[in-house]
């Protein structure tokens, strides 16, 4: 994958693969070189990751739908999402490296129990959308 086809993102220095795990350790090294161990708490990461989602909202809160379809057009604006995103799942690997979770396995369960909550409407059918009143959200 080239550095366009990557959105500019830059491959691991050795050439390779990126991985959860490989990503998890590397972010756990640079935590213990800091002593930091002792704040990467379940609360003070989740924290963490909700001030950092909120910083990749504001890039968007005051856009129009078509801006922010444009965003990665401008390069500052990319930079600053990717650098957004990047914070997000930081955070996100080291709270689940925390908490023993394994992030793609629980994304895939929560993928299959979606599938499951919400099955394909028929071609044709008037409802599209969830029922009024039953509660639809992919994190529930």
């Amino acid at each position: 994958m080239t550095d366009a086809q990557n959105n500019g993102a830059a491959r691991p220095a050795d050439g390779g693969d990126l991985d959860v795990a490989a990503l998890q350790n590397r972010l756990a090294r640079f935590a213990a070189a800091r002593d930091w161990q002792p704040f990467h708490t379940p609360k003070n990461l989740a924290t963490a990751l909700s001030v950092e989602a909120s910083e990749l909202v504001e890039i968007f809160q005051w856009l129009t739908p078509e801006q922010s379809a444009r965003v990665m057009d401008d390069p500052e604006s990319a930079h600053r999402v990717r650098d957004e995103v990047a914070d997000v799942l930081a955070y996100l690997l080291q709270l689940c490296e925390v908490l023993g979770v394994d992030a793609l396995a629980a994304l895939a369960a929560k993928i299959d129990r979606n599938e499951s909550r919400f099955p394909v409407p028929e071609r044709g059918a008037d409802e599209k959308g969830p029922k009024k009143g039953i509660r639809h959200s992919p994190e529930s």
